[in-house]
């Protein structure tokens, strides 16, 4: 093993040692000037260190971007207290015992402030010192104090809800563990800053009364010691010894009041982030009007006899030119930072397009166009998008739901008069139309009346004939209806979603419409999930509803019905069933036209077949649905028959048969007839009339 892995081994760092040995050192230092005297010469080079020192405080306290930046706030104030302190009491001892001698028995920098500051007058420097005390005893340290106490109990008191909020956000995913364990370490480092600075800011408090103090027993032991031990008259040992005692207090309170200042800035950032020139002149000059309203007053002071012109004509014009030019600044930088999110969006747009993840993400519900109908429908794109959202909104209204965003796309690959439709990536339905022609639909008794090759509507099956948009006229003289491709296309679009709404309603939009129901039902969802039912059955449940178009507006409805019955039963087909029951008002009120519901009835001899496959368990809890294929054929072919006959009333009906067997109707029906509605008995309410318009016998 090397030398240098022998040191990195025992974690001997030869720099880092030298610098807590340098450290040390000074510690040491400081300590050493409280008992030994020390030359004039080191008595300046300390006192130039303690001005320097404070000064580098309040700067770095100035461009912090926030408080914990500057964590060692409180062990540097108390070295630098202990500093001024020391210093103060070898300037004390040199003063004390040279200072007849003459003004420069303490060192040059006391005999500069003494002779600068005071104006060579005693007096006039007692008065500074004493206002210089006042401001930072009663003034900074005394706000700073107040500060800092409420800061770090109000620090202490937030950190439960906070580190619950952390561990929050990293159950839910938002956060991972590394970023919670910074948050963490920054919450402990904000709660042992802001109680350190409560003790911290005594310092200073203790430091301001010391100072004031030392400055009284110099000014009264110099005048003693110079008139009973060096033969001074009192007049004279009280002008050099109170000279010398006040520019001692100067010299020491000057730099207390600077580190006071910046201590007050430290703990009054608060919350705010970044530098303190910034937020405080960003924040007094976001609002122009205000600038404006002071340069007025500023006018107004000019202006007014007696008061000077000058000083107030200036900091008017400064204050309306800042006010003219800030909003022009603000819009500048909004710009700025516009564009550049434009940038920055865009290429995240061309990267998302570019990868490779991308291509495995397929919209929920696509509409592609061939080359030709793109050309022809994508000119009124703003129409088109506006019907659009006319159709989500009433599918919002009329089912309880938002459905997904429709994408519009084109597509080469497909016929150039064609368009398809696509749920979750997969062509559910697709269709060719005649690019400049329009789709009449009417009976085939007016077909013959029109030139054009007859077709069938794709949503519905209607009969119809594509006529040249030159008859347009032609076809409104006879009374019939034209439809253009557009429409043509957003009919199929709805009917499609409609017969699809269940593959639409995602486990994201069930949680979406749950969260924006009353704290009550929030309550009921609580208690029933997931003890009775999970979430994913309470989805299952409300797709089972959609698959027969039945609308979930009335969702709080719902949750009661399944609250009432989901502690009995597990399978979703018989909470499905239950539900339907307690909601049967809203099914009847959808499907009946002024009270009155026409309906196609069970015969007899199909009751029975159904109510005799029905297999039960010694319960009487249906587990199987055994019916001979013969006789599920031969219903097929009854009630095809039927319903054609019906259809062609353009009449609109459900068929009704036993609660029991409702399910099992419905399941062989959707396979001939997937939008007829099946209704139980159960279901009906009062004050629906039910009207017989046929009978499968």
């Amino acid at each position: 093993m090397t030398d240098s892995n022998v040191v990195a081994s025992v974690g001997l760092n030869p720099e880092k040692n030298s610098r807590d040995i340098g450290f040390a050192f000074g510690m040491v230092i400081i300590l050493t000037i409280l008992f030994l005297p020390i030359p004039a010469i080191l008595i300046d080079i300390g006192l130039s260190l303690s001005i320097a020192l404070s000064v580098l405080i309040l700067m770095v306290s100035l461009w912090i971007q926030k408080p914990l930046e500057f964590s060692s706030f409180p062990t540097i104030l108390l070295i630098a207290t202990m500093l001024r302190l020391s210093l103060n009491i070898a300037t004390t001892r040199m003063i004390l015992s040279r200072g007849h001698e003459g003004m420069d028995a303490a060192g040059g920098i006391i005999n500069g402030f003494s002779q600068f500051v005071m104006g060579g007058d005693f007096v006039i420097g007692i008065i500074v010192f004493a206002i210089l005390v006042i401001v930072n005893f009663l003034v900074i340290t005394k706000g700073a104090t107040r500060i800092a106490e409420v800061g770090a109990r109000f620090t202490l008191d937030a950190i439960p809800g906070k580190q619950m909020a952390i561990d929050a956000d990293l159950n839910a995913g938002l956060i991972d563990e590394k970023e919670a364990q910074s948050r963490r370490r920054e919450l402990e480092e904000e709660s042992s800053f802001f109680g350190a600075m409560d003790g911290a800011s005594k310092f200073v408090r203790g430091d301001a009364i010391a100072g004031l103090i030392i400055t009284a027993v110099n000014i009264f032991g110099g005048i003693v010691i110079g008139a009973t031990r060096y033969d001074m008259s009192l007049s004279e040992a009280s002008d050099v010894f109170t000279k010398l005692s006040v520019g001692d207090g100067l010299v020491s309170q000057i730099p207390a009041l600077v580190v006071s200042l910046a201590a007050g800035l430290l703990v009054s950032k608060g919350g705010t982030r970044g530098s303190t020139e910034k937020a405080v002149m960003s924040q007094l000059g976001k609002y122009p009007r205000a600038l404006f309203v002071a340069s007025s007053l500023m006018v107004i002071l000019a202006i007014m006899p007696g008061l000077p012109v000058l000083p107030f004509a200036i900091l008017a014009g400064i204050m309306a030119f800042t006010g003219y030019t800030i909003p022009r600044k603000l819009a500048e930088q909004q710009d700025v930072r516009d564009k550049k999110a434009a940038v920055i969006a865009r290429q995240k747009e061309q990267e998302e397009r570019l990868s490779v993840k991308q291509t495995l993400k397929s919209a929920e519900i696509e509409l592609c166009l061939g080359k030709q109908l793109t050309a022809q429908m994508l000119t009124s794109r703003d129409d088109l998008a506006n019907r659009v959202g006319k159709m989500r909104r009433k599918f919002a209204e009329e089912y309880g739901f938002v459905v997904p965003d429709i994408h519009l796309t084109d597509s080469l690959t497909i016929n150039p008069k064609s368009y398809e439709i696509r749920i979750h990536g997969t062509v559910v339905a697709s269709h060719e139309l005649r690019v400049g022609e329009l789709l009449v639909l009417s009976g085939p008794e007016n077909t013959n009346k029109l030139p054009g090759e007859a077709t069938r509507e794709p949503a519905f099956g209607m009969p119809g004939i594509w006529v040249p948009s030159a008859y347009a006229d032609e076809v409104k003289r006879i009374g019939m209806d034209a439809v253009d491709n557009t429409s043509v296309v957003l009919t199929h679009l709805s009917e499609v979603i409609r017969n699809n709404l269940p593959q639409l309603l995602s486990y994201k939009d069930m949680r979406s419409l749950l969260d924006r129901l009353d704290k009550e039902y929030k309550r009921l969802i609580d208690d029933i999930c997931p003890a009775h039912i999970s979430y994913s059955g309470l989805q299952a449940v409300l797709k089972l509803l959609l698959a027969e178009r039945v609308s979930i507006r009335n969702l709080h409805l719902i949750l009661e019905a399944i609250a009432e019955i989901a502690p009995h039963v597990r399978r979703s087909e018989q909470v499905v069933e239950h539900v339907r029951i307690r909601i049967g008002q809203q099914i009847c009120g959808d499907l009946a036209h002024g009270g009155k519901l026409p309906v196609i009835r069970l015969g007899n001899q199909w009751d029975l077949a159904f109510h005799d496959a029905l297999k039960r368990d010694p319960k009487g809890e249906v587990i199987e649905f055994d019916i001979d294929p013969h006789l599920v054929e031969q219903f097929g072919e009854q009630l095809t028959k039927l319903v054609r006959d019906k259809s062609a009333n353009h009449q609109s009906y459900a068929i009704l048969t036993t609660p029991d067997a409702r399910s099992y109707v419905r399941m062989i029906v959707e396979r001939l007839f997937p939008t007829l509605p099946v209704l139980s008995h159960l279901e009906v309410v009062r004050g629906v009339d039910l009207i017989t318009v046929g009978s499968v016998s």
